[in-house]
């Protein structure tokens, strides 16, 4: 089922074209990875979803993107972002507890039973395949989880508000070998459910977890195919450079 629908997309920052006539769809239950240099358009393309570029100054964009087939400029906006949630490349806990960092976006929607915010809480906790690790200690700050917890604790908070689509910008990009296998393996179970997005320079990660791939170049898209025909058969010549590490 598509969740995004991407036509003609054009994206500048006052004179500067970061992403260029982008045309593709994105799908429930699978990873799409999103590869490409630096300065190709990727995370310009990831903040796109839930409109993020709009606090950018001289932002402007021509085309259209549809969640489930609505135009995201006409959707109201903290609905949007409640539906499609965003994981950053740092962890980013907030100065609280483990547990009032989940809690902290479901009592922003005005949940405030505690037998609920209990059960949203373990919930999302166990989907981040953290709950384990933490059960014991979750009035203790975030700050005193290492910093691939921190992680998963940040992907458990954007769940606990329940979103359809999940943005991952650079999710693994400060941490240790063990760590990211953690996050990867989270990735890999929660597209079960929801539509995953992935920007990433590690082309070994793109390989490993994403249903399709995506190479940006210059802000635009050269090519999308099963990951695996990306890796071992692309179209474009450009695509097999940068895989093979000819450039990038």
């Amino acid at each position: 089922m598509v969740k995004f629908n991407i036509e003609g997309l054009h994206i500048w920052f006052g004179e500067v074209q970061a992403i260029n006539n982008v045309r593709m769809d994105i799908q429930t239950r699978e990873i799409l990875s999103v590869i490409g240099p630096a300065n190709s358009g990727k995370t310009t393309f990831l903040r796109m979803l839930n409109r993020l570029n709009e606090l950018q100054a001289h932002f402007r964009m021509e085309g259209t993107v549809s969640f489930d087939k609505k135009n995201i400029r006409d959707m109201d906006l903290e609905l949007l972002r409640k539906k499609v949630g965003m994981v950053f490349a740092m962890p980013m806990p907030l100065p609280l507890s483990i547990y009032d960092n989940v809690a902290y976006g479901a009592r922003m929607h005005n949940i405030r039973e505690k037998k609920k915010l209990d059960g949203l809480v373990e919930g999302a906790l166990r989907q981040a395949y953290i709950w384990d690790e933490v059960k014991d200690r979750l009035s203790l700050s975030a700050f005193k989880l290492s910093g691939g917890q921190q992680q998963r604790l940040c992907i458990a908070r954007t769940l606990a508000v329940g979103p359809e689509v999940i943005l991952f910008d650079e999710p693994c990009s400060g941490l240790d070998p063990i760590s990211t296998a953690k996050v990867e393996e989270t990735m890999l179970k929660l597209k079960e459910q929801y539509a995953i997005v992935l920007v990433t320079n590690n082309v070994k990660q793109a390989a490993r977890v994403g249903d399709r791939t995506a190479f940006f170049l210059s802000g635009e898209l050269i090519e999308i195919d099963k990951t695996d025909k990306i890796f071992t058969a692309p179209k474009d010549k450009r695509t097999e450079d940068y895989i093979s590490g000819k450039f990038g």
